[in-house]
């Protein structure tokens, strides 16, 4: 299994990010139809969603929408309003040594993946981040100071809100702060149960559960893997280890002797690291925010890659993938 990340800067014109576009839609299409187009809003309920929920958004969702042609189904599609349900693994978790880090594993089937990490600037900031469905965010950092990661939260439901990588886009558009993105987390409903964790550049962080039929709970906690406090999906759970998982994260960072180094070089060995890309929770990526720096670090077992908010530099990188069971050469 192979998946070649590119890394790009969407131009002002969008003629980069149009041509993304082209080439993604097909399969995105596909997706966004999976249950059928009557379980999709409408175009107006999707563009009401994002003014009422996200109205700092709405200039950067209507920009978008034209460049991908300004048709009704991409520009409902790029709402993430109500999509069809989708899960992935994921441990993440907040460094405070020498300066704050967010280091997280992204879980999930390489075939699946984009792979594609994008600076951007559709607002008042310059973005950069893991993205998803053209324009959300599975993780990123911001010039402001603010790095975000999500993971799945562990539960079946399925209720009425956005899905989760529109949420984050709209935190590191509009938040500077730990503060102000628990704030922001809260104020947007979800359409699944996830868990978000943020650490802004003065090192303050926040975890907060968010579901479609509870209230948010926001937690002065530093890591998160795929429960939301206790088990409720057991098959999930086991499949996933996440209490192996969320125990191995927290001793570790409660371990005086601990350095941000040997925390980095744990998210490659088990339990953090996975290898069953067969039924979806393989590892794609480890990644490594710098808020402070502004900078993103992703590695992979044959290497790594940074790059920079303040000198960002486009490429490629092909990674191939070795499931569970079988041997290098």
């Amino acid at each position: 299994m192979k998946l070649t990340f590119q890394a790009l800067e969407v131009d002002r014109a969008g003629r980069n990010w149009t041509e993304l576009f082209r080439q993604l839609w097909p399969a995105y299409r596909r997706w966004y139809l999976s249950d059928g187009l009557e379980q999709r809003a409408t175009y107006v309920a999707c563009r009401d969603a994002v003014d009422a929920h996200m109205p700092e958004l709405l200039p950067a969702y209507e920009k978008l929408c034209g460049w991908a042609g300004g048709g009704d189904l991409p520009a409902r599609f790029l709402s993430l309003w109500r999509p069809p349900a989708y899960i992935s693994g994921c441990s993440q978790v907040v460094w405070l040594g020498d300066r704050p880090l967010l280091i997280r594993n992204y879980d999930y089937a390489p075939a699946l993946s984009d792979g594609l990490i994008m600076k951007t600037r559709f607002g008042r900031t310059d973005v950069l981040a893991m993205t998803d469905c053209l324009w959300g965010v599975l993780d990123g950092v911001n010039a402001k100071g603010l790095a975000i990661s999500l993971t799945f939260g562990g539960r079946k439901t399925v209720g009425v809100g956005f899905g989760i990588p529109i949420i984050l886009r709209y935190v590191l558009e509009t938040c500077a702060t730990a503060a102000q993105a628990a704030d922001a987390l809260a104020s947007v409903p979800t359409h699944m149960a996830y868990n978000v964790t943020a650490v802004d550049k003065a090192g303050r962080f926040v975890t907060v559960y968010m579901a479609p039929d509870r209230k948010p709970v926001v937690k002065a906690i530093a890591y998160a893997t795929n429960h939301q406090g206790r088990i409720e999906w057991h098959d999930h759970a086991r499949a996933t280890a996440t209490l192996e998982r969320e125990q191995f994260l927290h001793f570790r960072i409660n371990d005086p002797e601990i350095t941000d180094t040997a925390l980095i070089r744990a998210f490659s060995k088990p339990p953090l690291y996975t290898s069953a890309y067969g039924t979806g929770f393989g590892t794609i990526y480890t990644a490594v925010y710098d808020p402070l720096e502004g900078t993103a670090r992703y590695i992979w077992p044959d290497g790594d890659w940074t790059l920079s908010l303040k000198d960002f530099r486009p490429g490629e990188k092909p990674v191939t993938f070795m499931p569970a069971g079988r041997a290098a050469g």
